[in-house]
This record gives C-alpha cells, sequence and structure tokens, in this order.
C-alpha cells in the first residue's frame, strides 16, 4: 500500500476533515482523524475488487435501525458500483428494511444481503476481499455491546462485528468509519480513547480494523469517501442534490429513527436535515476542482 501523500492531496484531505470531522458533536473521537488514514481508507476501496459493505445500528428499547449508517453504505455502495466493483451491502434482519429503503431510494442496483450470522459473509465463491463497516456497533473487551448512553444492548444486536475478527484471521483487510467509540474499528484507538472518555472507557470497543475513519457522523465520512472515488475519472460518485432527504424520508416509511433522539424525523444523531445537506455541500465544494 502507498502511503505516501502528494501536498495537494494532504491539503484536499484536510479540507474534507474539517467538514466531517470537527467534533461538532463533542464526542472526542473525530479528532483522532488525520489525512493518512482518509488516504489510506481511500486506497483500500480502490484496491478492492469483491468489497463488503456491513452497517446497521439497532435502538433500544425500540427495536428499529437508526438513520446513521445506512444512507452512508448506500452512497459508498453506489460509488463502489459506479467503479465496477462487486459490491455487497450487509446488514441483520432487524435493520435491513432501513438499509433497502434508503440504497432503492437512489438507485442502487446492486447486491444486498440480511443475516445475523458473520459467518455467512464468507461462505460461496465470492468471498470479500475487502470488509467496510459503517456505524455498526462493536463488542467492549468484556463482550458485551454498549450503546452511547452506556447501556448494555447486546439483546437488540446482532454479533455481526465477528466479522471484523474473522477477517483478520484470513488476511482480509477491514475499513470502519464510526463516530463515537463503541463501533467496529475503534478499537485501534482504545487507548487514546480512554483516556479522552474516561467515563466511557468501559463501553469502548474493542473490535479493531486495518484503518478506521473517526468522523463527526458516520454518513458523513462514506458521503466524502464516495465522492473521492470520483477523481480517477473527473466525475462525481458522491451524494447528490435531494437524496438526502430522500433516504431519510424512505427509511422513516420503514421505521427508522434518529439513534440521538430516538425520534423520528429527518435528523440524525440529533443534527438537522439542514446540516446534513450543508456537509454534502461542503464535500461537493473541496472535491468539485480537483
Amino acid at each position: 500500500m502507498n502511503t505516501t501523500i502528494s501536498p495537494i492531496r494532504f491539503s484536499l484531505y484536510r479540507n474534507i476533515l474539517e467538514s466531517i470531522a470537527s467534533d461538532s458533536a463533542g464526542r472526542g473521537a473525530p479528532r483522532l482523524a488525520t489525512p493518512a488514514m482518509l488516504h489510506r481508507a481511500l486506497e483500500l476501496l480502490e484496491e478492492s475488487r469483491y468489497p463488503c459493505i456491513v452497517t446497521g445500528f439497532v435502538v433500544p428499547p425500540l427495536g428499529v435501525a437508526e438513520t446513521d449508517g445506512p444512507p452512508g453504505a448506500a452512497v459508498l455502495a453506489r460509488a463502489l458500483r459506479q467503479r465496477q466493483k462487486e459490491v455487497l451491502l450487509v446488514t441483520d434482519s432487524v435493520c435491513f428494511p432501513v438499509l433497502s429503503a434508503a440504497a432503492l431510494s437512489i438507485g442502487y442496483d446492486g447486491s444486498l444481503l440480511k443475516t445475523d450470522s458473520p459467518k455467512v459473509l464468507f461462505t460461496g465463491n465470492a468471498a470479500p476481499d475487502l470488509l467496510v463497516f459503517v456505524e455498526r456497533l462493536g463488542r467492549g473487551r468484556d463482550g458485551n455491546y454498549y450503546n452511547m448512553r452506556c447501556e448494555e444492548i447486546g439483546a437488540y444486536t446482532a454479533p455481526l462485528d465477528g466479522a471484523a475478527l474473522l477477517a483478520k484471521e484470513k488476511g482480509i483487510p477491514c475499513l470502519a468509519v464510526g463516530d463515537g467509540g463503541n463501533e467496529v474499528g475503534m478499537g485501534i484507538f482504545y487507548e487514546k480513547l480512554r483516556e479522552m472518555l474516561p467515563n466511557f472507557a468501559s463501553c469502548i470497543s474493542a473490535v479493531g480494523a486495518t484503518v478506521t475513519l473517526p468522523v463527526d457522523v458516520s454518513n458523513w465520512g462514506c458521503y466524502a469517501l464516495a465522492g473521492l472515488l470520483g477523481l480517477p475519472g473527473n466525475s462525481w460518485l458522491g451524494i447528490r442534490e435531494g437524496e438526502e432527504l430522500a433516504m431519510l424520508e424512505a427509511m422513516e416509511a420503514v421505521g427508522a429513527v434518529d439513534g440521538a433522539t430516538k425520534k423520528k424525523g429527518h435528523t440524525v444523531d440529533g443534527m438537522s436535515l439542514e446540516r446534513q445537506v450543508e456537509v454534502a455541500r461542503q464535500i461537493y465544494a473541496v472535491l468539485k476542482d480537483m
């Protein structure tokens, strides 16, 4: 993997991170993001032929999926399809209606899989050569699953984070996008996060990744990566005007709620639709002249 970053690319990544990883929610993890992480994440995506994207976060006690994760995964999957990758978009049985609704609302025409078993991802003839986790809960050091309120929610969570552990055994790289510290991939920042978030230390995910991109909202990290995937051909592969609202409406129709407020509506992690659209436009503005 080429980890050398040209000055132009470094500046580009830094500008993108100012929009997607400013720690606007005050969670701490986005402060760890660097241009090198964004660069390595993009390299993994570009080198992959058979990426598998895993997302979906169930909100207890409602037992429905949240609005962060599926939109970003859908936009990234579509971009990878447009780069001629054989993409598999995956979530558990509870989150599947929400992921499917988000993906179909923006015209994603690739494969969708519903499973509660991580082993399923490695069966058959088309095993992934890259796993991508987007806002997917990862177990803590005690083996339990915790939300941002430090509530143990293992009863609501299918153990798809186990695919990251299986991938490591098989030598398959893993890319993760998260925003709070309890998601797959955050295990590589465990010591730093424990120092930054002492009251949350017992709830930090112990599941690591080859590369982890910590951002303010996980969807935003995917929007940035999708936009970057279009640079080689000077085409726009990221989120388009009107798609944020389309995805939120489609997800709400099948029961999705905001993970922070636990309410239906056009918000993600407590942030308004206008804020989501603003960030998407900022990403486009940074990339359009490249």
